[in-house]
């Protein structure tokens, strides 16, 4: 659980500052549960530079509470959590100076977004909060005031949250969470968990990630877990302390999120390096009459494969589809085995490419669509999803052929440029896992919006 904390004060000589503002939103990593927004009466004069930039001025801090009037509520609201704030140092110390003028010794465990925002997303022209949000879309209401700063923050967070790949931020907030009684753990863990569309990560005690899994409906799949009776499952319920889950909506997003997750966290319980989800492949090559040749066979390392299956028949089932559908020929597809004609130009829905009576130039056009459509190489598209929430979509960036990484925009949001796509897409790694979970998944859902992108 954390707080994301922002406070504004009168300005002057360090330590002598006091507080006319803050804004507490109290983040269980998905959504904000609980909050505390108000001005403050600092009873010391409020420096001129800061009445500018904030507009808070004294009169309107006459009748505000003083801080020991709120101090128990902040107390209160970020009792065992983890305090987040755009330079952390500064909000902190504001406010243990607070507390340390009650006689109260205020810690907290922090986290600072500016430092985050650095090592999760490097090269920005500025990490300032004014500038790294509208860097990457984030709208900001009321600038330089408590509650607009403050929530500007949890939007960046999610979006920090969601670029950790390496899960360190969960992790290390879990180590820190109070634990509940171990007889009624389980229980308590199915009831806090959503019936969503997402990835799950199941740590033990010191936020070790033991076992990560997708799931269209994650409180079902860990109720599953938690119910097993599999070697592996007994020791999973042994070992839980904690289950954390990451929204996809999309289960393409979901997919490649665990994919991705398994091979960076290596967790004890997921097979360390998981094998190849699929087994076989659609290759291409061009015979001695000019003809490109289609031809199913098991995956080979060494081959650029136009698409990938998961096994055999699926890709067999693909071809006889994509031969009707093009009007391909079933010989030259790998289909039909004959030193003569295929079946199907004695029926007459071949062409004729088997015995050379179409051109190869005609022919090798359908074939090229085929192969352009199914393995997209070389191009720019933004392959658009379900988001996380309504007003949401997700992005997936295949960029030169090659699998970029995930995000999320808001409806309202334009993503139509490379520049604008690169500020909100997680890094992810291309490789033949992923490219084979995205290949098949537009294999099935063929109303899946895709965009071409400059």
């Amino acid at each position: 659980m954390y707080t994301i904390v922002d406070i504004e004060t009168t300005g002057g000589k360090y330590n002598e500052e006091g507080i006319t503002e803050i804004a507490i939103y109290k983040y269980d990593g998905h959504e904000v549960v609980d909050q505390f927004i108000s001005l403050i009466n600092p009873e010391r004069e409020i420096q001129p530079f800061v009445v500018n930039l904030t507009g808070i001025n004294s009169k309107m801090l006459r009748n505000a509470p003083k801080f020991y009037e709120v101090a128990k509520r902040i107390v209160e609201i970020t009792e065992d959590t983890i305090l987040v704030a755009h330079n952390a140092k500064f909000d902190y110390r504001i406010l243990r100076t607070e507390f340390k003028r009650l006689g109260f010794d205020f810690t907290r465990k922090t986290l600072c977004t500016l430092e985050l925002s650095k090592e999760l997303i490097p090269e920005q022209e500025s990490y300032s909060l004014g500038k790294l949000t509208r860097a990457l879309g984030i709208p900001v209401a009321d600038r330089h005031r408590a509650a607009g700063d403050a929530f500007a923050t949890v939007k960046l967070f999610k979006i920090l949250l969601e670029k950790d790949v390496k899960k360190n931020i969960i992790q290390e907030s879990i180590k820190h969470e109070p634990k509940t009684q171990v007889e009624s753990r389980l229980l308590s863990i199915i009831e806090s968990l959503p019936a969503i569309t997402g990835v799950y990560y199941i740590h033990e005690a010191d936020g070790e990630i033991i076992y990560i899994g997708k799931s269209k409906n994650i409180r079902k799949r860990i109720n599953q877990h938690f119910t097993g009776t599999t070697r592996k499952a007994k020791k999973i319920q042994l070992q839980v302390a904690a289950v954390t889950y990451e929204a996809c909506g999309s289960e393409l997003v979901a997919l490649l999120k665990e994919s991705e997750a398994i091979k960076q966290n290596k967790p004890i319980y997921n097979r360390a390096l998981r094998k190849t989800v699929f087994t076989h492949a659609l290759y291409s090559f061009t015979d001695e009459n000019g003809y490109i040749n289609l031809k199913i066979d098991k995956v080979d390392g060494r081959k650029k494969p136009i698409t990938t299956f998961s096994n055999r028949q699926s890709a067999k089932s693909f071809m006889f589809n994509k031969v009707e559908e093009y009007q391909l020929c079933q010989k030259l597809t790998g289909l039909y085995d004959s030193k003569s004609h295929c079946f199907n130009y004695t029926v007459k829905t071949c062409e004729g490419a088997c015995v050379q009576e179409e051109a190869p130039e005609e022919y090798n056009k359908r074939v090229q669509q085929l192969i352009d459509k199914n393995s997209f190489s070389n191009e720019n598209i933004v392959i658009v999803d379900r988001g996380r929430e309504v007003d949401e979509r997700s992005a997936i960036l295949i960029q030169n052929g090659v699998f970029k990484g995930i995000g999320f925009f808001n409806l309202n949001y334009q993503i139509n440029n490379l520049d604008v796509l690169e500020s909100i897409i997680t890094p992810m790694e291309n490789n033949k896992d992923t490219q084979h979970i995205i290949k098949s998944y537009l294999r099935r859902n063929k109303n899946i919006k895709v965009l071409n992108i400059k």
